[in-house]
């Protein structure tokens, strides 16, 4: 049996699905294989907040037309939950407790009997705090259950013509924020404003780290020669101090998903 048919067989048997849908790779692949195991009984959900960035929902529902999923939207309020606001390191268990809480609820309301997620196998060598929430919600994951990882995903999105399947990660906003920095949505406006700049610049891998009045930007590494040239790290801090951060810096150090996790007290 094939990867792409083992991974159907996955979703089929569940029956119907409601996939937590960001548009990012991982859970654009799992659309994907839902709306071919399942058809009508798949629904991808994207959850719009302001820790959602600019661009990102428009995405989602390019790929979701492209994979020929059903596609919905639903408001959520992470910003009303104080574990969440506080931004300890188990803030992305707040974000997911609210958006599965969400989601089940629609679920439950439209006869869904599964929720699943874009969760893959590499997840578990990170800080996930948000898998306890799925696991107290019952939230599936076909692709870590299966063993399949990051580069095992892009390849079968590839395989299957999922646009997004080169797209980098982009995760919530509030990741920007160094833990213990407050999630407040003027903040989460502008590293939003100070990302839309620096990407405005052609760079395709990036991040703006807050650090109060000094937004630290992060390039990827193919990216970095360019941006700490004297041209480059002109433009970059330009950019960044028009979306109206006091101060702006370009990191010596490429982009490395998960970096503040390195930095936060255990």
């Amino acid at each position: 049996m094939s990867r792409v048919a083992e991974l159907e067989a996955r979703l089929a048997g569940l029956g119907s699905a409601v996939v937590a849908f960001s548009g990012g790779v991982d859970s654009s692949l799992v659309a994907c294989l839902a709306a071919r195991a399942l058809g009508a009984r798949a629904l991808a959900v994207t959850a719009v907040s302001p820790a959602l960035a600019a661009g990102e929902l428009d995405g989602a529902r390019a790929v979701a037309r492209a994979v020929g999923i059903a596609h919905e939207t639903i408001r959520t309020d992470e910003l009303a939950r104080a574990g969440y606001v506080a931004n300890g390191r188990d803030r992305c268990y707040h974000c997911k407790s609210e958006l599965y809480e969400r989601l089940w609820l629609l679920a439950r309301s439209r006869g869904f009997r599964a929720l699943v997620s874009g969760a893959n196998a590499d997840d578990l060598r990170d800080w996930r705090p948000g898998l306890r929430a799925a696991a107290e919600h019952g939230v599936r994951h076909v692709l870590l259950e299966a063993g399949v990882g990051k580069e095992e995903v892009r390849a079968l999105a590839r395989e299957l013509d999922v646009p997004s399947a080169e797209k980098p990660a982009s995760p919530c906003l509030a990741s920007r924020l160094p833990y213990g920095t407050p999630v407040e949505p003027a903040t989460l406006a502008l590293v939003d404003r100070a990302e839309q700049g620096v990407r405005a610049l052609g760079y395709r891998v990036l991040r703006v780290r807050h650090h109060g009045e000094l937004g630290l930007v992060e390039v990827g590494a193919t990216e970095l020669a360019r941006a700490l040239s004297a041209e480059g790290r002109a433009a970059i801090v330009a950019a960044v101090r028009a979306a109206g951060y006091a101060r702006a810096e370009v990191s010596e150090q490429p982009f490395r998903s998960g970096s503040l996790n390195l930095l936060a007290p255990s």
